[in-house]
């Protein structure tokens, strides 16, 4: 194929296309590599060194294969990263007003005073914990909430996993969050007290070591039993949500069938679903979300401590209207930014069918 059809399919340099299907392959001898060069020979990249390909959007890629699973890691490493990290400032704002209510009244008060104090520099507090925790957390949430997903349908088969798809989104979404959030809470640790406490550390370099200097690596974690109560009701929130509300609207607002769609339109029925299931998610969390804050600013902090300190009104008030504006945009651009790397890679985007209607396709085309 000629390099003018090549740079006409994809943006991505023609060299890391593959015609098998696969998205991370192993090097391969020397003699194979001759009989089927993968770069120019004008090339600067060395043919004896490990190769990474992508799969070109225009073959088929199988799914639920090793290349599937691999595109939904990586596409929710970077949906949640990227995502996280650009609502920092806000992120700043939001727990200032959950630990110290006092002083940071409102979002008004609270943009103030951190100007004050600590000039602009002060909202991007925390941003570097912020983008390694969230990406490894994506990674582990959206690849192993795929294969869950997947995995449950199987067990049940496709009769009822069509009957009970919701009960498949909400179980699938919460496995992958147990282990995603393991992989969260010690960088959300380090994030709430570079963000809540100025002083205490400039960043993840100096932060992360003081921490564990101070109360060692379970220092790390004495948040996690509240981030599973906050990110697991969250996910499940997330996932169910959007998968029913995506399906809803190619069903009753969408004039033509998913497949017929564009691609810019389906990632816009992916932002919309994903807005709407950030709103539903933003207030099923928020309680434990306040928890969270609370005993990472809290050196010693008990969970009965704190709700006595918060109140309940106070757990599932504080820094709410905030909050759902944060997620509510952020879960929407996080189910774009996903979505976009699944049809990169050739996939379908998300949702629109049951699981068990999707696992009987045994590979799609962009």
């Amino acid at each position: 194929m000629s390099e003018s059809s090549d740079s006409s399919r994809s943006l991505i340099p023609s060299f890391l296309y593959s015609s098998d299907h696969r998205l991370f392959r192993s090097p391969e001898p020397a003699t194979n590599m001759k009989q089927r060069p993968l770069i120019s020979p004008t090339s600067s990249v060395s043919l004896n060194s490990p190769c990474f390909e992508i799969a070109t959007p225009k073959e088929k890629v199988e799914m639920f294969s090793p290349a599937y699973y691999a595109a939904c890691t990586v596409g929710g490493m970077l949906s949640c990263g990227i995502t996280h990290t650009a609502v920092t400032p806000l992120d700043v704002i939001k727990c200032n007003m959950q630990i110290d209510p006092s002083k940071y009244k409102n979002i008004t008060s609270a943009f103030k005073t951190t100007i004050k104090e600590q000039g602009l520099k002060g909202f991007t507090r925390g941003w570097s914990p912020t983008l390694i925790g969230y990406s490894a957390q994506g990674a582990f949430k959206y690849g192993l909430y795929e294969y869950s997903k997947k995995y449950y349908s199987d067990i049940v088969g496709p009769e009822y996993a069509v009957k009970y798809k919701t009960l498949i989104y909400l179980a699938g979404s919460a496995s992958a969050e147990i282990v995603a959030d393991v992989a969260l809470c010690p960088m959300e640790a380090v994030k709430i007290r570079v963000q809540t406490q100025p002083g205490f550390a400039r960043g993840l370099s100096d932060g992360l070591p003081k921490i564990i200097r101070s109360e060692g690596v379970r220092g790390l974690f004495k948040g996690l039993v509240p981030l599973w109560g906050r990110q697991i009701p969250y996910t499940m929130m997330k996932f169910a949500t959007f998968e029913n509300t995506v399906e809803l609207i190619y069903k009753k607002v969408m004039p033509t069938p998913k497949e017929e769609c564009s691609k810019p339109v389906q990632l816009g029925v992916s932002f919309s679903g994903g807005y709407i299931a950030g709103i539903f998610c933003a207030v099923i969390s928020h309680p434990a979300d306040n928890l969270v804050s609370f005993l990472n600013n809290s050196k010693g902090a008990t969970v009965s401590e704190a709700i006595k300190k918060l109140g309940l009104w106070g757990m599932f008030t504080r820094g709410l209207p905030l909050r759902i504006f944060i997620i509510g945009t952020l879960t929407g651009a996080q189910w774009v930014i996903y979505d976009a790397v699944k049809v990169l890679a050739g996939l379908p985007t998300t949702g629109g069918a049951s699981p068990a209607t999707s696992a009987l396709a045994p590979a799609v085309s962009a």
